[in-house]
């Protein structure tokens, strides 16, 4: 037996200095001209409105596809000054930082029960919650509507934000209940020995334990939150109380209908939020994708 593994270890090492020796093997550059095909295509939109925003409305006009020559920035710079930008960016901030809290609080909670217990019905609560990803937004916004008129929540963000909470909770119980189930038993089991109840076994181990899951399900619910724009549009009539992605459509339709430059500014500041999370924290939501997989 020893002899077999030594041969075994000697072989490996040797596949390892082959390995090496030949180097990194790049694979087909068909799958990168692809892949950078695909970068192109999503990305393009995003940079042209950003670059767009520096021109001037005649150099828009003369050369639709052209590089800002010179480069202004006073677009960006009224739009910044104006209150309504600010104004439907605190709407879209609150919002946002509301469905995340109750998202997460909610989504945790549902997820530990179903993770951690054995009841009857377990397994259709969880089947309920996996069929709700089968359904859009879209498809409910009539009587969702009719509800929160009902409800008196009309141009109220609290009408866009408990439907959120709502829709987000499907793909967050789907992506901790995974990490919840993870948790080896033997931790819990040591715990109620210590005398630690389920809350304090909760609060005490399941927090810190089911990070990565809880910071993948807050930033999909923030970003989806922020952009938004659905439900906002039959529910936030009023000016005051509309987020970004409204003010931009009434940005673009009002005075400023003519100034493309101006548009294009307000649109680039309107997204840039929600990208720069998305990037600053994408690995975040990769490895918890990936812990929910494995899980």
């Amino acid at each position: 037996m020893t002899t077999v593994a030594t041969l075994d270890a000697a072989e490996i090492r040797a596949r390892r200095k082959a390995a090496k020796s030949k180097g990194l093997s790049w694979g087909n550059p068909v799958i990168y001209f692809v892949a950078l095909l695909f970068v192109g295509v999503m990305v393009s939109p995003v940079l042209y409105i950003v670059i767009g925003g520096f021109r001037t409305n005649s150099q828009i006009t003369v050369d639709p596809a052209g590089w800002p020559h010179p480069w202004v920035a006073q677009n960006y710079i009224d739009v910044l000054k104006n209150g309504v930008f600010w104004r439907s960016f605190g709407n879209s901030t609150f919002a946002a930082v509301v469905t995340t809290a109750g998202v997460v609080a909610l989504g945790l909670m549902v997820s530990f029960v179903l993770a951690r217990y054995r009841f009857r019905g377990s397994g259709a609560l969880y089947t309920l919650f996996a069929a709700g990803l089968m359904f859009p937004m879209a498809v409910a916004i009539t009587p969702l509507y009719i509800l929160i008129r009902t409800l008196h929540l009309m141009n109220n963000l609290f009408g866009v934000i408990l439907p959120g909470i709502a829709f987000a909770l499907p793909v967050t119980v789907i992506i901790l209940v995974p990490f919840l189930r993870a948790i080896p038993y033997e931790i819990q089991e040591a715990a109620e020995i210590d005398g630690c109840g389920r809350l304090g076994f909760f609060f005490r181990m399941v927090l810190p334990l089911s990070v990565p899951g809880v910071i993948t399900v807050g930033i999909l619910a923030f970003i989806g939150s922020w952009n938004g724009y659905l439900l906002p549009l039959y529910i936030l009539n009023n000016q005051s109380s509309q987020t970004l992605p409204l003010t931009v459509q009434t940005f673009a339709s009002g005075p400023y209908s003519a100034d493309t430059a101006k548009i294009l500014a307000f649109t680039s500041l309107a997204m840039l939020p929600a990208l720069g999370f998305f990037s600053l924290f994408e690995r975040r939501i990769v490895g918890g994708l990936t812990g929910a997989v494995k899980g």
